[in-house]
C-alpha cells in the first residue's frame, strides 16, 4: 500500500508534469468512480433503518478497526501521537462534517441532487490549493468547469426536490470535505500507508457516533434487510476499497484528478436509477452526460513536459 506523501512532495505532483498513470491510480479511479456512484443509492436504503449519523458512524468505526487490525497483524506501526491528533481532525472534517453532512441531506434530498451538489468539490480543492501556490493548468481547469457545467446540466433535467436545512447540510460537507482533503496532503500528514487510513476512519466514525448521541438518533431494531444489506455494502465497498483509493489518489495524483469522481458519479447514480429504478432518462440529460464525460477527459490529459 503506497505511503502518503509529503507537503513538499504533493506540491510537486500537482505542478509538475510526470509519466502516465500507472496501473494502481487506474484502479484507485475505477473505484472513486464506480462504487463511490453506487454509494448514494446505498445510502438512501441503508436510512430505513439507521439514522444519518448513526449509519456513517458505525460504518467507518467498523471498517477502521477492521483494517486497523489487518495491519497490525501484517506488522504496520501504531499511529503516533501526533498522527492520532492529525487523523483526528482530518477525519472530523471529512466524515465527521462531509459523509455525516451527506447521508443528512439525503434524508431530505434526493440523491440526484447530492451528487450534483458534490461537483463543486473540485472547485473548492482548487480554490484551497492556492494557499499553498499549486494553480491548475488550463485543461485541468477547463476539465473542472466542464465537468461542472455537465452536472448543473443535469440538474435541469430532473424535478429535484430540497430543504433549506438540507442544502445547508450538503454545502458544510462539500466545505468540510475539500479542507479536510487539502489538509491531509498539505499541512495533517497521517500514518504511513493502509494504518493513516484505519485512524483517520477510525476518528472519524468516533465523531459521527458522538454527533449521533447529541441528535439524539434512535437504533431501530430489528433493523430492515435491504438497511442491513446496505450498510455492509458502504463498508466493505465504500469504506474499505473507495475510500482507502481517495486517499491514495490524494497522496499520488493530481488534486483535480482525485476530485474528478464527482463528475462520474452524477453518472453512475443516473445509470442506477434507469437500471434498479426504472427511472426515465431525457435526451437532454443524456447530453449532460456526454459533456460531464468531456470534462473527465480534459483532467486525464497528460500534462505537456517543458523543455
Amino acid at each position: 500500500m503506497p505511503t502518503l506523501a509529503s507537503p513538499a512532495e504533493a506540491a510537486r505532483s500537482s505542478t509538475a508534469p510526470g509519466p502516465a498513470l500507472p496501473p494502481i491510480l487506474w484502479l484507485c479511479l475505477a473505484a472513486t468512480w464506480l462504487v463511490w456512484g453506487s454509494t448514494y443509492l446505498a445510502i438512501k436504503y441503508a436510512l430505513v433503518s439507521f439514522a444519518p449519523f448513526l449509519q456513517m458512524g458505525s460504518r467507518f468505526l467498523f471498517a477502521g478497526v477492521v483494517l486497523a487490525a489487518w495491519m497490525r497483524w501484517r506488522g504496520a506501526a501504531w499511529p503516533s501521537a501526533l498522527q492520532w491528533r492529525n487523523a483526528l481532525v482530518v477525519g472530523a472534517l471529512m466524515l465527521g462534517g462531509g459523509m455525516g453532512g451527506v447521508a443528512y441531506a439525503e434524508v431530505s434530498i434526493g440523491s440526484g441532487l447530492v451528487v450534483a451538489f458534490i461537483a463543486v468539490v473540485p472547485l473548492l480543492i482548487a480554490l484551497l490549493n492556492l494557499v499553498w501556490g499549486v494553480r491548475p493548468t488550463w485543461l485541468e481547469a477547463m476539465g473542472i468547469a466542464l465537468g461542472l457545467a455537465g452536472v448543473l446540466m443535469l440538474t435541469q433535467g430532473s424535478g429535484f426536490q430540497s430543504s433549506p436545512a438540507g442544502l445547508v447540510a450538503i454545502s458544510l460537507a462539500c466545505v468540510c470535505w475539500s479542507i479536510g482533503s487539502v489538509l491531509s496532503q498539505r499541512s495533517l500528514p497521517l500514518a504511513p500507508g493502509a494504518m493513516g487510513f484505519a485512524s483517520e476512519m477510525i476518528c472519524g466514525g468516533l465523531v459521527l457516533l458522538v454527533l449521533s448521541a447529541l441528535a439524539g438518533e434512535k437504533w431501530v431494531w430489528p433493523p430492515e434487510p435491504v438497511a442491513v444489506a446496505a450498510w455492509l455494502y458502504l463498508v466493505v465497498f465504500g469504506s474499505l476499497i473507495a475510500f482507502n483509493a481517495y486517499m491514495v489518489l490524494l497522496a499520488r495524483a493530481p488534486a483535480g484528478l482525485a476530485a474528478s469522481y464527482t463528475f462520474v458519479n452524477p453518472v453512475i447514480a443516473m445509470l442506477l436509477g434507469v437500471w434498479i429504478a426504472g427511472e426515465t432518462v431525457t435526451r437532454f440529460e443524456w447530453y449532460a452526460v456526454g459533456v460531464v464525460l468531456a470534462g473527465v477527459l480534459l483532467l486525464l490529459f497528460k500534462r505537456p513536459k517543458k523543455g
